[in-house]
């Protein structure tokens, strides 16, 4: 997180932003002589107002909605009787009812602004907060699903080709190295990435050798980018998965990543076996998780901002994504 947004987040900070704005208002709103010290004696009769509305009684609007009318009411009265009052004694006259109610319905409508203000931010607060918590979810989710998968081949490899086992560990270091610590944040250098999925891919060759044709290409630079980490092994992942094994024939697996100015796209596609295979097992594979997991991850770190398209054609399944970054 940059020093901006560390500022953008800090509540003291926000505070003190509207009340300078309402009190700059003020200045090219009041007909007065003295502008600023009337505009000052406003807001500094305003502040306590608000904040004893909003975190006195407001509290009590989901609880006991019958006690926060009443309160909300007589806070209204109490403290559009001080500036009466004060106003009062300051001119040397007697108590004005038509400035009570006038000034009345100014406080009521200043304590309503400022509820609403709350609320609108702790709404958004509690979505970012769901928001994050959901990622991790998914984050934590997505991790263990891969090391299964990864932890498969190693047993395969282990019985088949033995001797190629040490370069499989070797692989499968790197690719546990970038998914335990390189991944905390929300987004990561795209070249990081790019390398953990031509790691994944180095290890399958291995595995699949002669069994499989796989392409692995990079078009455009791809410096100085950042995306949202181990969002793209998702569906290389589910390529190999689903890979066709049937006629003794050649597998295919063709992943492309293109990166213009701010544009990625990537493009994954892989044959597999039309017999036997569901629709809805090629997008959530046996965990459960698979490219469900993603699309929820793509809505919410990229909402409007990606096009997922998913389809196919004949005997291959193909994944074209388009990100803004």
């Amino acid at each position: 997180m940059s020093k901006f947004d560390t500022w953008v987040d800090n509540k003291v900070v926000q505070n003190v932003f509207v009340w300078c704005c309402l009190f700059l208002i003020l200045i090219g709103g009041i007909q007065s002589e003295n502008k600023i010290y009337t505009a000052l004696y406003v807001v500094l009769f305003l502040v306590p107002t608000i904040y004893i509305t909003n975190y006195g009684i407001l509290p009590f609007f989901n609880r006991k909605r019958t006690l926060f009318f009443t309160l909300f009411i007589i806070s209204g009265v109490v403290f559009t009787i001080i500036p009466v009052f004060i106003i009062s004694k300051s001119l040397q006259q007697e108590l004005n009812v038509k400035m009570f109610l006038n000034l009345f319905g100014f406080v009521l409508l200043a304590m309503i602004f400022g509820m609403a203000i709350k609320i609108a931010r702790d709404s958004f607060k509690r979505r970012q907060e769901e928001k994050e918590a959901e990622l991790k979810l998914l984050k934590a989710q997505l991790n263990p699903h891969f090391l299964f998968n990864t932890l498969n081949n190693l047993y395969g490899l282990s019985v088949v080709k033995s001797d190629k086992l040490p370069g499989l560990m070797l692989k499968l270091s790197d690719l546990l190295r970038y998914s335990l610590y390189e991944t905390k944040e929300i987004v990561v250098p795209l070249e990081k990435e790019i390398s953990y999925l031509e790691n994944y891919i180095s290890l399958e060759k291995i595995r699949l050798e002669e069994q499989a044709e796989i392409n692995f290409s990079i078009k455009g630079d791809i410096r100085g980018k950042q995306i949202a980490p181990m969002l793209l092994i998702v569906f290389v992942e589910n390529a190999f998965k689903h890979l066709s094994t049937v006629n003794k024939e050649i597998s295919k697996v063709t992943v492309t990543i293109s990166s213009t100015e701010d544009t990625l796209s990537f493009l994954c596609e892989n044959s597999y076996e039309e017999i036997g295979v569901k629709e809805n097992n090629l997008e959530k594979g046996k965990s459960g998780i698979g490219l469900i997991n993603a699309k929820k991850r793509l809505n919410l770190i990229y909402p409007n901002l990606h096009n997922l398209e998913i389809q196919k054609k004949g005997g291959n399944f193909l994944v074209d994504l388009k990100l803004t970054l």
